[in-house]
């Protein structure tokens, strides 16, 4: 029995493993950074870290994770399972991280604050992107040329101009852009061709017809 808080159990060497929690004692060191744990199994898993080794799989789309709990959540993907509930709307997520921020919208805080100017939010994600325009990192580059930006969402907006993607599409007619902005622009075309008070004039040029609103 452990004398500290009364923890039965009939193997000795789970005694003494428990033991280890109160006097704070960290016997598997690893031998590449300044990591200690408390069980070998905890050291195990810190070291697919340094090695790169991704043993947990998923059946059903081949992802890969170093950490067990992380296939957990991952599944949820599959299934749909949404277990953390928000108990002031009917918001659910499928993370615990996801549920605390969501609960930042109802009470208004936001915790995370920028240490260079005013920037607060509730989301730390988002603070994390906003340190990088006074760091002016860029870490999202293009290999097929220099292009570098501080987003995902920019640098996949520049690929198209490598791929002549466009992925964006009006939905009144069979115009596509490479940016959203161009879209928007073009959609206010469709809302002229509504309006009484504008005329459209249609002019043709070269075999296409482009139309122009006064």
């Amino acid at each position: 029995m452990c004398e500290e808080c009364g923890h039965r159990t009939a193997d000795r060497s789970a005694l003494i493993s428990h033991m280890k929690k109160h006097s704070g004692e960290k016997t598997y060191k690893c031998d590449k950074c300044d990591f200690a744990a408390l069980r070998k199994r905890t050291l195990k898993r810190h070291m697919a870290k340094h090695t790169g080794e991704k043993p947990y799989l998923c059946e059903k789309c081949g992802y890969r994770t170093a950490y067990p709990a992380n296939l957990n959540v991952h599944m949820r993907q599959h299934t749909g399972e949404m277990p953390y509930k928000c108990s002031l709307c009917d918001y659910a997520a499928a993370q615990k991280g996801h549920l605390d921020q969501h609960l930042f919208k109802h009470t208004g805080e936001k915790p995370y604050e920028c240490e260079e100017c005013d920037f607060t939010t509730h989301v730390k994600k988002s603070l994390i992107n906003h340190v990088k325009i006074h760091t002016g990192e860029k870490p999202h580059k293009c290999d097929l040329c220099d292009y570098s930006a501080l987003r995902k969402s920019c640098l996949e907006a520049h690929m198209t101009k490598h791929t002549g993607e466009k992925p964006f599409a009006c939905k009144d007619c069979e115009y596509r852009a490479a940016d959203k902005s161009n879209l928007t622009q073009h959609m206010k075309r469709h809302k002229g061709e509504n309006r009484s008070d504008v005329t459209r004039v249609t002019i043709v040029l070269q075999g296409e017809t482009f139309y122009s609103y006064t």
